[in-house]
């Protein structure tokens, strides 16, 4: 039977071509959306990793997570040098990583903080960060960039650098004064990393008048000697970065930090919040989950409609099978091979499409939108979206499946002209 119907699909090749590209366009958008959906939640919950607390000022979890991971957003508040140093003496703290925002390079944040940001901060599966070019900076006038930074901005080791004033895309006033010089390029890791320029707090100290080279007992920049022996490098800070010796610990030191009485100040811990913030985002990956869906419906329909307005056509073709001695639940398995034959074809190609496109076009897409998309094998999910237009093809042949079995049956052996 399926080579009858193939050979009946070739000889209405013009008609089957353009269904199976309708089809195969749907699987790709299906598919498409759906492995959006899927590796941007893993790329976005491997965005921080291996940072147990993230400390700020009293705030929303949602908003403090949002500007010192993600740079979207700003702080109202920030907290006091005097709480860092509270922080970093607490018991059971591995490592910590003070962050100051509230700069931009042609509107790209900045991120003021030490080079312990580049020996401790972890991405991905515990990935750590790498420089392509260069290195991290070492004084006070250097800035190491994300990649994406660079790339846009077509920067390079050496090259000068002025900051502004304000973040978003919103210099309220350039630091003229103060130029600063590329020391580094950072490979590119997929996250928000790639989106900042990064300088040390006493640069940052120096530019808004905080920081005084002259007065500063200690001009090594080494970011682990006591800062309490000579003036910070700046008042206030954004947020701190908290790795512990012991996880379980995190939920303890929290309640700790959120009850210190100092000065309000709120501690996250950011897989919960990364979790809280991608539920907020539901809806939105729903509805694009839902359009795709339509999408495929509609590439079915059509192949619905092509095989119901075939049947008056093909009218003499089937009586002719019924002389051949083709009987009427024969006529009714044509039809439903050659709707599956569209199908089983269409979703291939569609399959296709999406491999070549991700190993074609992965590359411009990170550079372009930062969004890291794998051509990995089909994932559990995805096999259930192609069992599921398989299944809907199905379904909808037995409609014209149906019609034809009623015409074989009512036109027996009479050749209708």
């Amino acid at each position: 039977m399926l080579k009858l119907a193939w050979a009946s699909l070739r000889n209405r090749r013009a008609s089957a071509i353009l269904t199976i590209l309708a089809i195969a366009i749907s699987t790709l958008l299906l598919l498409g959306v759906e492995r959006v959906r899927e590796q941007t939640q893993a790329n976005f919950a491997n965005t921080i990793a291996g940072t147990d607390l993230i400390v700020g000022a009293r705030t929303g979890s949602t908003q403090l997570l949002l500007s010192s991971v993600f740079h979207i957003g700003s702080l109202n508040n920030t907290l006091s040098w005097d709480s860092y140093q509270y922080l970093t003496k607490l018991p059971g703290v591995k490592w910590h990583i003070p962050m100051a925002l509230g700069d931009s390079v042609a509107g790209y944040p900045v991120v003021a903080t030490t080079s312990d940001f580049f020996s401790y901060f972890r991405y991905g599966d515990g990935l750590s960060l790498e420089l392509a070019k260069g290195t991290v900076f070492s004084e006070m006038n250097q800035a190491t960039l994300g990649a994406e930074v660079a790339a846009r901005l077509g920067l390079q080791q050496g090259d000068p650098l002025t900051l502004a004033h304000g973040s978003g895309g919103i210099s309220f006033s350039d630091h003229d004064q103060h130029p600063f010089v590329v020391s580094g390029i950072l490979n590119r890791t997929g996250t928000p990393v790639d989106q900042a320029v990064y300088i040390h707090l006493e640069g940052l100290g120096l530019l808004h008048g905080e920081f005084d080279p002259e007065h500063s007992a200690d001009h090594d920049h080494d970011d682990h000697h006591d800062h309490a022996s000579h003036a910070p490098p700046v008042y206030t800070l954004s947020a701190v970065l908290i790795g512990l010796e012991a996880r379980p610990l995190a939920l303890r030191m929290q309640r700790q930090i959120n009850t210190y009485k100092n000065e309000p100040l709120t501690a996250i811990m950011p897989g919960m919040a990364l979790t809280e913030l991608w539920r907020t985002l539901a809806l939105f990956e729903q509805a694009l989950l839902a359009i795709a869906a339509l999408v495929v419906a509609t590439g079915l329909l059509g192949m619905l409609t092509t095989l119901l307005a075939s049947l008056r056509e093909r009218r003499r073709e089937m009586a002719v099978l019924r002389a051949l001695g083709a009987g009427p639940f024969s006529i009714f398995s044509l039809l439903v091979s050659e709707a599956m034959l569209l199908t089983v074809i269409g979703v291939s190609t569609g399959v296709l499409l999406l491999f070549l496109g991700l190993m074609l076009g992965g590359d411009l897409l990170l550079t372009h939108t930062g969004m890291l998309l794998r051509a990995s094998p089909l994932t559990s999910n995805e096999w259930v979206l192609l069992a599921a237009i398989l299944a809907a093809a199905l379904i909808l042949s037995l409609i014209p499946a149906w019609r034809a079995f009623r015409n074989a049956l009512a036109d027996g052996l009479t050749i209708k002209l």
